[in-house]
């Protein structure tokens, strides 16, 4: 029998982004640029909730609100797409090729995830690393067991990503 564990969870009203995306198919077509307005919750399992090792929570909400602004606003790119083809990135601009189709767009409101397509799949494992980033300083004791980052991209819709610390 597994040894009984607690969870705490947060995924409030405001920890959303809206991004811009494309999926991309195996056969090299792709949806139309398109976004959505993606909510975010994060589950920590942990290993001990003793008064020692009390884990602010506020801290999480903080670093998951820092990661939903650096991803809103945004067109997502998959730099790892095999249909994807960076042409030029200077003077403010990227250009790429997309399954074809050519786009030219301000290179400030781009980001490349180191990626193969930008979905639910890939967004919540990014997501998850990037977050561990910012909470590694106060994650030091060995209370977290796993992290679980959940972004749904339309009501009822979505996925999820667990990693063990």
């Amino acid at each position: 029998m597994s040894q009984p564990r607690h969870r705490i969870f947060v995924g409030k009203d405001n920890h959303k982004f809206s991004a811009a995306h494309m999926t991309v198919f195996p056969d090299g077509t792709k949806e139309r640029l398109h976004g959505h307005t993606y909510q975010v919750a994060v589950t920590l399992e942990l290993r001990d909730v003793s008064f020692a090792s009390f884990l602010d929570i506020g801290i999480l909400k903080q670093a998951i609100d820092a990661q939903c602004r650096d991803w809103n606003e945004i067109l997502l790119l998959a730099e790892k797409c095999p249909h994807l083809r960076i042409v030029r990135r200077e003077a403010g601009e990227l250009e790429f090729i997309l399954s074809g189709k050519r786009y030219v767009v301000p290179a400030d409101e781009a980001l490349l995830l180191p990626v193969a397509n930008v979905v639910v799949e890939s967004l919540t494992e990014e997501f998850a690393s990037a977050l561990l980033a910012r909470l590694r300083p106060v994650l030091t004791n060995d209370i977290v067991a796993t992290l679980e980052v959940v972004i749904t991209e339309t009501r009822g819709q979505g996925g999820s990503y667990t990693v063990a610390l």
